[in-house]
């Protein structure tokens, strides 16, 4: 593991959100295993602190990203805020046209409003030092929509464009901020999914939906581990200038190049072959 103690342009204080399992416990163990004081937070963890060799901690508390005055008096009680990983989500799997707007509803309250809820005031405390580095987890979906995944590739392609724009803001303020976009990783992330159940006039997509998330579930359990993703946030963390958006792993980088210079029908086919059996 790389030792960044004597590489960190930010600071060793790091605030860590869905931090109880997946890729926040990586970042967050991985931050506190190279000398940073980190604070994760989940909606469900035991409060606790662990010291690591090194002079770094992990502090759980609890708290519900989704809850946006709490999270606020949260951050603004922290003693300080220099590197803030910002990875609570979950997965809504569903037919465009039939997801019901409850579970939509939900999957941007968490993805989206929870991730803003947390960089917000974190974004404040970063000004006012003036310096700081802002890691939103985002996905691949972010960049390529996944069918029937609509609402989730639509709450990532909202973070992305939300850290463009945070990018250009905090610039004068020596405030970085950067987009990591996993691919197949092997986390809860997959059992905890929901699923519409489809019935009715959505008879129709039942099978589809059905082999769809199988084959989803199946890429993710066979993924990279969430360590992977942790590795990346913690190389960003020793980069003055960090890149705007870095994919997880030589393949998938591929991938977003090869998908930028082929035309939307050649996208859609592969992902239809890939996503929709027949």
């Amino acid at each position: 593991m790389k030792d960044m103690r004597n590489n960190n342009y930010y600071g060793k204080n790091v605030f860590v959100t869905g931090a109880s399992s997946g890729i926040g416990q990586a970042c967050a163990r991985m931050f506190a295993s190279n000398g940073c004081k980190v604070t994760g937070v989940s909606r469900n963890t035991e409060e606790s602190t662990e010291n690591f060799s090194g002079g770094g901690s992990l502090t759980m508390r609890r708290l519900d990203v989704t809850d946006e005055e709490a999270v606020r008096k949260f951050v603004d009680d922290l003693p300080a805020v220099d590197i803030a990983v910002l990875c609570a989500g979950m997965g809504v799997a569903g037919p465009a046209e039939t997801t019901p707007q409850d579970m939509t509803r939900k999957q941007m309250e968490v993805n989206y409003f929870g991730t803003i809820n947390a960089a917000q005031p974190c974004l404040t405390r970063m000004r006012e030092q003036r310096r700081g580095l802002l890691i939103v987890i985002g996905s691949i979906a972010g960049r390529v929509s996944i069918p029937m995944q609509s609402q989730y590739s639509a709450s990532k392609y909202a973070l992305e464009a939300f850290t463009d724009a945070v990018r250009m803001e905090m610039k004068q303020y020596g405030v970085k901020a950067c987009i990591i976009e996993p691919g197949d990783t092997k986390t809860g992330f997959t059992a905890a999914r929901e699923t519409q159940e489809t019935k009715g006039d959505a008879d129709n997509y039942s099978r589809v939906l059905r082999q769809s998330v199988a084959k989803m579930a199946a890429d993710e359990q066979n993924g990279r581990s969430p360590d992977s993703v942790a590795k990346v946030a913690l190389a960003l963390a020793g980069r003055r200038n960090p890149p705007a958006r870095v994919p997880v792993g030589i393949d998938y980088k591929a991938l977003m190049i090869l998908l930028r210079i082929l035309p939307d029908a050649a996208k859609e086919f592969i992902l239809s072959k890939l996503y929709l059996p027949k």
